[in-house]
């Protein structure tokens, strides 16, 4: 009996087994007590399976010095950017170019059919020929005249007529000469070649295509001349008082390159009336490897203190690594009152070695937690 009382608790936790020993039990004449197994308080559970944030890195967030640094979105541009247009009307007979090709300063890039402007120009210097064969005939009566009147054969009105005739053969040669030039001219506008050198940007039109007067044909661009252009405010430049220094720009261009020094930078002397901006432009060193015109960039300008945007007068900055990147959003674990961390989305400035400017979304006085990813396990 006593065997089977001990047997009882590892029985009754299999449903077969309790079944089989209720059977035995009542053929035995006994009562069965069913012993079920002690459960976990869920105090006790939670206890033991929550993990505590006691060896949680953390660092509390305190002001910095005045944000002397102020970011403002460009664009590159070049420098030197041609768009060739047509100066007359013609097919497109010969295309030697393509978008992305290098050229050099005057290198072939298309030609027009120029076959109406050749016949143009050879009429036009067959018509300086025969003047000039008028020419020489009215020099020499003219020369005739001038020997029969010194004899005194002639009269004076005699010579005035040949010479007037002999001026205005002269006259008549310049003027078709002058026509040809410009029939010459017109033939060279059939034949469109790169300015300088450079890179093609773009050819709207293929072979074929009828050029007209206005119509653009090849846009290129000189690689070794690139600039940032950006838009400041004017209540910003009008405390600068002038174009920043060079010393004092900072052009970030992506993950093409960061921290560049402009070698020079200019300001237009006017201010947009729908934007109230004025126009900054920074001139980019030569020889940057895969920077092309219409990239995005940033230009940092360092100004004094006052004149900082919206009167900020400190900055809070958090270290790199206790950022959270999930697609669209940039975050950070803040430690709440409880001491649980919370995912919090924040604005972000400018990256300065390992420490990141943080515009919207933190305070100072703020704990923050140094290592994201174990702070996302805790719950």
């Amino acid at each position: 009996m006593r065997s089977l009382v001990r047997a009882l608790p590892a029985f009754m936790n299999r449903p077969a087994q309790r079944r089989a020993l209720s059977a035995l039990a009542a053929a035995a004449g006994l009562a069965v007590i069913s012993v079920m197994p002690m459960a976990t308080s869920p105090a006790s559970a939670e206890g033991a399976t929550a993990p505590t944030n006691t060896a949680l890195a953390t660092f509390k967030v305190q002001d910095q010095a005045a944000a002397t640094t102020l970011g403002f979105d460009g664009v590159v541009e070049a420098v030197r950017h041609t768009v060739m247009a047509a100066q007359v009307a013609g097919a497109v007979v010969q295309l030697e170019v393509k978008a992305g090709d290098r050229v050099k300063a005057g290198q072939l890039l298309m030609r027009l059919d120029a076959r109406a402007a050749n016949q143009s120009a050879a009429a036009s210097t067959a018509q300086v020929e025969a003047a000039r064969a008028q020419l020489d005939v009215a020099t020499r009566d003219v020369q005739r005249q001038r020997q029969l009147f010194e004899q005194q054969f002639i009269s004076r009105a005699a010579l005035d007529r040949a010479e007037a005739e002999f001026r205005a053969a002269q006259a008549q040669v310049e003027a078709l000469r002058a026509q040809a030039g410009v029939a010459t001219t017109q033939t060279a506008f059939h034949v469109v070649r790169a300015p300088y050198a450079g890179v093609v940007a773009d050819v709207p039109v293929t072979l074929g295509d009828m050029a007209l007067p206005g119509r653009p044909l090849v846009a290129v661009y000189d690689p070794g001349a690139l600039r940032v252009t950006a838009a400041v405010p004017q209540s910003l430049m009008a405390r600068l008082g002038s174009a920043p220094s060079p010393s004092t720009v900072r052009l970030d261009l992506g993950a093409t390159a960061t921290g560049l020094t402009p070698t020079r930078v200019t300001a237009l002397p006017v201010i947009d009336a729908a934007t109230h901006t004025a126009t900054l432009r920074a001139d980019l060193p030569s020889g940057l490897p895969v920077v092309v015109p219409g990239q995005f960039a940033r230009a940092w300008i360092d100004v004094p203190a006052d004149t900082a945007a919206g009167g900020r007068g400190s900055s809070v900055r958090v270290p790199a690594s206790a950022l959270v990147r999930r697609a669209e959003m940039t975050a950070l674990y803040v430690i709440d009152s409880r001491g649980k961390p919370l995912l919090r989305q924040v604005r972000l400035g400018r990256t300065d070695g390992d420490q990141v400017e943080v515009l919207t979304g933190l305070s100072a006085g703020e704990t923050v937690a140094a290592d994201p990813q174990a702070a996302a396990r805790i719950r």
